[in-house]
């Protein structure tokens, strides 16, 4: 080989040499965002900008400080303040459970310390406890305590799936005690350059670890038991259905599931069929669609970890504003799994009353020994045309029939908030909601609306204090549904609810000339009620949580308030200009609005019928014509119209013309 071609050989060979033994070298490293004013950790070099195009907004939301693009290239929505602070709530209160077995207690900020209050107590017994001097605590006998920002080597390790601008796992790792790692995962680069800076931002880079992956092949990779992660939080933009088979996998045994849904027109009956695809159940139109989505959402998290010999024991489920959020455990049990059957069930609804009825799917019974027997359900239990009004039923479900809270949690929960109220923004908010889930009936799936049952005979609608004194004077137990305002959540059947509106109509008589013979109102009301209402108002129909004044159902937070839009690379900038643009953009499929002027003369060139009878009484103050044109006008008309005549020559000054015409 000639010396002219060595050269450039070894040339390339060293440097290919060089480029391999620095990529080894980078693969221990963690990621870092690429560009040139990044420095080896992430961060933006002192006193150099940021490209024009990087244009930021900072936020402050509890103890996280978070810089995102003003453009819409990494998702971000003030409104689930609500979510992420509930959120923090709950997985403190599970580290709590899950470190207290292992002898560790947790520290929050703003809470007592229960431990000094033990030694301040000793200390003032000295004369009965007297300890020699220099005598020091062996560490053994000292409880292990475990901080907030501080790495506990027997903690929980928390996955956030789709991390976005990383908020929500920095307030985890500034937030909540207890915690061995976070891991901030998305799949965008441009979020996880942004997750990068906001970490090195709230200097929490010692338990947040960022990570760039689709968000299922992470889960399917931590599959092993000893990789599992004790919390996942999902919170994708609309369905979590493409997530969720890795989820139930990649969770630890008991470990907590949080998952968030958004696309609550599928979950609310507004495409069945699309609810089937995703879900594996078919949603209907209701007064409860709310929880009807939360039970559909736990069957689809039961059914699917059903599928590995795992089943999910609910926590807390939470419908507010325009989402459903869901906190489950997950655990394993073939046993267990086999009465997964018997917490499903269908709805049969009635498209008249709205009269519903659930069918499980499966039996269990006691057998021999203390064993289980599981069979198939016998139905259904309604017949093909609804008891109250004749209509036809429609079949929903599969949903989850099980209680959907753990009042025990529930009530940790509520404590902790109300002795630190300080600790959250919307805490108001979450003690209102909580109050309402703990007064809730756990074992009566669904419920009713008070306009809804009003609405049905078309009568007046009575207080909910008094149709709830009704149901408790004749035995049955009520309660509130966070879910609806106006929701009566009963164990009384849907006869005895007929029969208390039958006797409200009586007292508000309805019309019944005005009603249709086939009407579900006419049917009803045509029966005569066999249980005599008491309306007296009782102590005990107001509930604490109303009585208390506590904020339970939120009005509209802000303006423009509901879902953001995607999150999509190079979007307008969100600002003054966009806002003008949305104003212009809205009713553009309206027709603007007409001016006055333009209305009355258009209105003019119409004849009036009523003058054409003889029976208009408007005169001249009709805003239509009252001239009617005669046989002569519409012959000249007629040849003005004809070219022979079109050259006629018009009438002089002098000449008189005919009635009607001008």
């Amino acid at each position: 080989m000639s010396r002219a071609r060595i050269v450039p050989w070894l040339s390339l060979t060293l440097r290919s040499a060089c480029s391999l033994c620095r990529a080894g070298f980078m693969e221990g490293q963690p990621q870092r965002p690429t560009g040139p004013v990044s420095m080896e950790n992430g961060t933006v070099l002192c006193g150099e900008k940021r490209p024009p195009e990087a244009t930021e907004t900072t936020v402050t939301e509890g103890a996280a400080r978070i810089a995102f693009p003003s453009a819409n290239e990494v998702f971000y929505n003030p409104v689930q303040e609500f979510n992420r602070d509930l959120t923090c709530a709950v997985i403190t209160e599970f580290a709590r459970i899950q470190l207290r077995a292992k002898g560790i207690q947790i520290k929050v900020p703003g809470e007592k310390d229960v431990q000094k209050v033990v030694v301040d107590l000793s200390e003032q017994e000295e004369d009965k406890t007297e300890l020699k001097e220099g005598a020091n605590v062996a560490p053994a006998d000292q409880p292990q305590t475990a901080s907030v920002g501080e790495i506990c080597e027997e903690g929980l390790r928390v996955l956030e799936g789709l991390a976005a601008s990383g908020l929500r796992s920095i307030r985890f790792a500034g937030e909540v005690p207890g915690l061995q790692s976070v891991v901030a995962n998305d799949a965008s680069a441009r979020a996880v350059d942004l997750i990068h800076h906001n970490v090195q931002l709230n200097k929490v880079a010692h338990l947040v670890r960022p990570s760039q992956a689709d968000a299922r092949m992470l889960m399917y990779q931590h599959q092993r038991v000893s990789e599992r992660f004790d919390v996942i939080d999902l919170d994708p933009y609309g369905s979590p259905a493409p997530f969720l088979d890795a989820a139930v996998q990649a969770v630890s045994e008991g470990g907590l599931l949080c998952v968030t849904c958004t696309d609550m027109a599928v979950l609310a009956g507004n495409s069945g069929e699309t609810c089937y695809s995703k879900y594996g159940a078919m949603a209907l139109k209701s007064r409860a669609c709310h929880e009807m989505a939360l039970r559909i959402v736990l069957h689809s998290l039961d059914l699917r970890a059903n599928c590995y010999q795992r089943f999910v024991v609910p926590l807390l489920s939470i419908s507010a504003d325009f989402y459903v959020r869901v906190f489950v455990r997950v655990f394993t049990g073939q046993a267990k799994v086999k009465a997964s059957a018997s917490k499903q069930a269908l709805v049969f609804q009635c498209v008249g009353c709205g009269t519903f009825h659930l069918q499980q799917l499966g039996k269990t019974s006691g057998a021999s020994g203390g064993r289980v027997k599981f069979s198939a359900a016998s139905g259904p239990p309604v017949a093909p045309e609804c008891e109250h009004c004749g209509q036809r039923h429609q079949l929903g479900g599969p949903l989850w029939a099980e209680p959907i809270h753990d009042l025990d949690f529930v009530g940790r929960v509520l404590e902790a908030v109300n002795a630190n109220p300080s600790r959250f923004h919307t805490s108001e908010r979450i003690r209102g909601v909580l109050s309402v889930v703990t007064e809730e009936l756990p074992d009566v799936p669904l419920y009713y609306t008070l306009d809804q049952l009003s609405s049905t005979i078309h009568c007046s609608t009575p207080s909910l204090l008094q149709l709830r004194s009704a149901l408790l004077h004749a035995g049955f137990r009520v309660s509130l549904s966070h879910a609806c305002k106006n929701a009566v959540k009963t164990d009384a059947p849907a006869s005895v609810l007929w029969d208390i509106m039958r006797c409200w109509e009586k007292e508000c008589p309805v019309k019944r000339e005005r009603l249709s013979e086939t009407s579900p109102a006419f049917r009803i009301l045509s029966v005569e009620p066999r249980l005599q209402a008491n309306f007296t108002i009782r102590d005990d129909a107001n509930p604490s949580s109303r009585q208390r004044g506590l904020k339970r159902f939120q009005a509209n937070p802000e303006a423009n308030w509901g879902p953001r839009p995607r999150a999509r690379p190079g979007s307008k900038t969100v600002g003054g200009a966009m806002e003008h643009r949305r104003r212009l953009l809205q009713n553009k499929r309206k027709e603007p609005a007409e001016d006055p002027a333009q209305r009355a003369a258009r209105l003019k060139t119409f004849p009036c019928k009523r003058f054409k009878e003889g029976t208009c009484p408007l005169g001249d103050q009709c805003c239509y014509s009252h001239r009617s044109p005669t046989p002569k006008a519409t012959a000249e008309a007629t040849c003005t119209d004809c070219p022979q005549t079109s050259n006629q020559n018009p009438p002089g000054p002098g000449a008189t013309a005919a009635p009607g015409v001008d």
